[in-house]
């Protein structure tokens, strides 16, 4: 999007794009609103009419990225054929939206940005959107609720440490790859869960 006249709504969220990237460079400390407004090609005060603060614009482009993840996720698996189908096509699109999407999982899952309360509970948020989702597909009958939620909030865990371990270059699979060895994983452990 050019700087060209855009209405409110558009303008918006071309600086929570443009944001998006510049907190997933240099993570919140180093990215700065005259930064973002120079990349977005508008003055600073701009910025300010939409934003109040570097934060305000943080914990936005935090919901917007769980937001375009959660959407991933459930196109992926509501057309998925069967439970083994709804778990692989899950972690193919968690894997897939964030090879895509480098900046958006540096921005939502960065140690230093974590460490903020406010931030870390927006993060958690989406988390538990995700650990509910994939909890409510858990079929087995024997386990208890406490019990699926447990063993999401495992799957949700391993996601996360399998694409930073990925996202960190040291890795030369691709993103198919990573997610069907997730989702084999997965699967097999939860095969063997019982009450």
């Amino acid at each position: 999007m050019s700087s060209a006249r855009l209405s409110g709504p558009e303008r918006r969220q071309q600086l929570l794009d443009v944001a998006l990237v510049e907190f997933g460079v240099g993570g919140y400390a180093e990215a700065s609103m005259s930064g973002i407004a120079r990349a977005a090609g508008i003055t600073k005060p701009v910025v300010y009419q939409h934003f109040s603060s570097k934060r305000e614009l943080f914990l936005e482009v935090l919901d917007e990225c769980g937001l375009r993840l959660q959407a991933a996720v459930d196109k992926a698996t509501a057309n998925a054929s069967g439970p083994r189908n709804q778990v692989t096509q899950g972690f193919s699109a968690f894997v897939q939206f964030f090879h895509d999407n480098p900046a958006m999982f540096r921005t939502m899952f960065s140690d230093a940005n974590r460490s903020d309360p406010e931030f870390s509970e927006k993060v958690h948020r989406t988390e538990m959107v995700l650990v509910e989702r994939i909890a409510s597909l858990i079929a087995i009958d024997e386990l208890s609720d406490d019990d699926r939620r447990m063993l999401a909030h495992s799957v949700v865990g391993m996601a996360e440490g399998a694409c930073r371990h990925w996202l960190s270059g040291t890795s030369n699979l691709d993103p198919d790859r990573v997610g069907q060895l997730l989702a084999d994983l997965t699967w097999a452990g939860l095969r063997g869960a019982r009450r």
